[in-house]
């Protein structure tokens, strides 16, 4: 179900229909990861102008599409100049990002250490994601921030979810390297 109309969302749909019927997630996410760097290239799909517009005190999350015989669902997040996220997870489902417009800051985290209320994140390096990019996340290995290190421009992400995605895990510092862990629920952002 197309939640939002844009120039290019029918060829966007069967691409990514397309590239989802494979049998295992990694050959899933490869490619829908190989699908969505051509689809961010292609000049006849047009993403709705909303999901350019940032949200003041928070990067905005647009639901796009919701597959109703696949099961996935296709987010647009919108990032206003230095908006980010915590450290967090994807509450156990694969996930395919893609860098629509500017560029993103990711680190991915692996989780090296845990007691019955802590946790224990070691970084696995920074990369900039420019526009044109795409890369996947397969549980156990799901951690990581994302940050526009923009101070000025607005940086927009396709974010592709094997279901629903209503809520997940996020891990605030404590002392001493360690993290609690905090249920977040998510929410959609308006559009125009």
């Amino acid at each position: 179900m197309l939640t939002l109309d844009f120039p290019g969302a029918r060829r966007l749909v069967d691409a990514l229909d397309r590239a989802i019927c494979r049998d295992c997630p990694t050959e899933i996410t490869d490619q829908l990861r190989h699908t969505l760097c051509k689809l961010i290239r292609d000049p006849e799909v047009r993403l709705p102008d909303c999901v350019f517009e940032p949200v003041g005190d928070h990067y905005a999350r647009r639901e796009l599409y919701v597959s109703e015989e696949h099961g996935y669902c296709v987010i647009a997040m919108t990032w206003g100049p230095g908006q980010g996220t915590p450290i967090h997870d994807h509450a156990g489902m694969w996930c395919v990002e893609g860098v629509w417009h500017g560029s993103l800051e990711i680190t991915p985290y692996e989780l090296t250490g845990r007691d019955s209320e802590r946790y224990r994140f070691e970084s696995r390096g920074t990369m900039i994601a420019g526009a044109g990019s795409a890369g996947s996340l397969i549980p156990p290995h799901e951690y990581h921030t994302i940050q526009n290190p923009s101070d000025d421009d607005v940086a927009v992400s396709l974010h592709i979810y094997r279901g629903p995605m209503t809520c997940c895990s996020v891990f605030k510092p404590l002392a001493d390297c360690w993290y609690e862990r905090d249920e977040r629920k998510l929410s959609l952002d308006l559009t125009h």
